[in-house]
This record gives C-alpha cells, structure tokens and sequence, in this order.
C-alpha cells in the first residue's frame, strides 16, 4: 500500500475512531503533530490510548484531548509540564504508565521493527522492574492499579528486565518536508520521538510544511522512508510555541 495524500488534516484522521491506540511523535512542544490532533478533538471520538514521550500543556498539542477528557489511558516518559495531567492522574481519571525515556523509544522502534519484546538494564531493581507503580488511582486516592512485575534475567553477569514493543492502530507525526512517496526529514529535536512513532504505527499519518514531489528530496537526507507512511498532508508552518520560557535576570547597571 503506498502513501495517500491528503488534502486536510481533517480528512487524513476521519477513520481513527474511539478506543484508538495512537502513537504521537513530538518532544517536548517540538514537531507535535499539532493541526492532526486538532482535526480529531473536533470529532466526537474519546477512549484513546496515547504512547509518547509527553503529553502537550494544558492547552496546545496533546493537552487538548486531555482536557476534553478524550484520554483514557498515557504511557509517556515525561509529564511535568501539564496540571491537568496531574489533575486527572491524582483523581483517578486517567492511567497513567511511566517508562523510561529510553526504554519507550526503543519500545516504539522494536513494535515498528517487528520485534515482540527485548532485555534492557533499564529499571531493573526499581519499580519498573519490581512492580507496583500506580497506573491508575481510586477516587480516594488509594491505588486501583498497579504495575504488574516482569521478567528478568541474567546476561553475562548482568541483569535485565523484559520490555514489550508497542505497536498502536494510528501513528501522527510531524515532519518539516515530506514528498509525496511518504518519505520524511525532520528537523531538530523533533527527530528525537516522531521516526520512531511513525513505525509503531499499523496507519501512519504525517503531516508536512512542506511537501515535494518525488525525487526532490536527497535519499541521504531522508529520515523515515515512505514505507512506514500511509498518509501525508500538507498543512504549512508550524506554530512554534515554547514550553518554558526561561530568561535571564535583569543586571542593574
């Protein structure tokens, strides 16, 4: 199946219906596949299971959905930047799966690979590996549930815990140039999640600030070959919005 072109973001997400797996690219606020999330918030379709590294801010990326409360369940690395989040997490709306950073991205790349699970140091000796993180907590704030323990093993004298590939129905990503085969280059830190999401994804969406046609692009520069992209739409510049702007003190003179 090659890439289709899509002539809107609401069109390229028209099928992703409620209870959907997404993997959703983006580090941070940087490359978010910011105008698809937007399309599926103005749909009436909730219940997702969300895998990526953060979870937006309150009210940009994929903050907008959990504030609509169309979020059911988040396996993410990092979620300090959003009270809502937290809000939900403490409230018993929302489950809640942290990983580390690197395990999740290797996570993504061995559901995309093909490859069912794989050994990490990662965790081992902590929680991650023991078991009993709260996924998800009761109203009065006793833990409904919990992380099951997995399984270790020794190599070599060493330790690992076993961690399963995540393949989701939907991928959406980011992308500063993509040609009409589907083929992506990222920019910056937005390559950090978005290769890897796009192929976890059984259907990946990109959308694109710019897209060419074929041949245009320099096979060395391409990032993410068109086979892992099912669908591409052309939605123009992002907007770039900062997560925590930091500045210096002013120095009296």
């Amino acid at each position: 199946m090659g890439t289709s072109v899509c002539e809107t973001p609401e069109a390229a997400v028209a099928d992703i219906g409620s209870g959907a797996t997404l993997a959703v690219g983006g580090f941070g606020l940087c490359g978010i596949p910011d105008a698809l999330i937007a399309a599926i918030a103005e749909r009436d379709v909730s219940g997702f299971e969300v895998f990526s590294n953060n979870c937006g801010v309150d009210d940009y990326g994929l903050g907008i959905l959990l504030s609509a409360g169309r979020i059911a369940r988040v396996t993410a690395s990092y979620v300090g930047e959003n009270k809502e989040f937290a809000r939900q997490y403490l409230a018993g709306e929302l489950e809640v799966e942290l990983t580390p950073q690197g395990t999740l991205s290797e996570r993504l790349r061995a559901g995309g690979a093909g490859i069912p699970a794989f050994y990490t140091p990662a965790g081992v000796g902590t929680p991650i590996s023991d078991g009993g993180l709260p996924w998800r907590y009761a109203p009065d704030g006793s833990v409904a549930v919990a992380s099951p323990p997995k399984e270790v093993r020794e190599f070599g004298g060493r330790r690992y815990v076993l961690e399963e590939g995540i393949v989701a129905d939907y991928a959406l990503v980011h992308a500063a140039v993509g040609d009409t085969e589907g083929n992506l280059v990222f920019e910056k830190s937005a390559l950090n999640f978005n290769p890897l999401a796009a192929m976890a994804g059984r259907v990946t969406i990109a959308q694109v600030e710019k897209l060419v046609e074929p041949g245009e692009l320099d096979p060395a520069q391409v990032h993410l070959p068109g086979v892992f992209v099912q669908r591409i739409v052309h939605t123009g510049a992002q907007d770039k919005r900062i997560e925590k702007r930091t500045v210096r003190r002013e120095v009296a003179a």
